[in-house]
């Protein structure tokens, strides 16, 4: 009996374990480098959103199918540092080259469930859903190497 409980122990500590070194996934459009429409350029990968030259979010959470992400502010970032942020993001159709977009729900929020409850972008009107402006439109930029 001793046995057994201390392998289910182990076991459930393994399933624990993994769940929390589980990576949030960034969807595919939006890994690599962009250049929105203001002339901003951005690299993003699962775990960083750097908005260039030194504005860095470091991504704690992914929401693909309600479209955000949940970000901590880098300490560096010249305002709100160590605050969090969400950004709601969404596709575009008949738009190219801009595939998709990004709103900056809340960006000085104090935890990262205060970012994540903080929803009120309407992505039926991206020309004002974000906060009442446009959502900032992205484009695939190729990288020097």
């Amino acid at each position: 009996m001793k046995k057994l409980n201390i392998t289910f122990l182990l076991v459930a500590l393994v399933f624990v374990l993994k769940a929390q070194n589980v990576k949030p996934k960034a969807p595919d459009f939006a890994l690599g480098s962009f250049m929105d429409d203001y002339g901003i350029t951005y690299s993003i990968n699962d775990t960083l959103w750097v908005q260039n030259p030194t504005t860095k979010y470091h991504i704690i959470k992914w929401n693909p199918e309600k479209q955000y992400l949940v970000a901590k502010n880098d300490a560096g970032n010249k305002t709100d540092g160590n605050k969090y942020t969400r950004i709601d993001y969404m596709t575009f159709s008949d738009m190219e080259p801009w595939r998709w977009g990004f709103c900056l729900t809340v960006y000085d929020a104090a935890t990262d469930q205060i970012a994540e409850q903080t929803a009120y972008v309407d992505r039926q009107n991206p020309k004002k859903g974000c906060n009442g402006y446009p959502f900032s439109r992205m484009k695939k930029v190729e990288t020097k190497p």
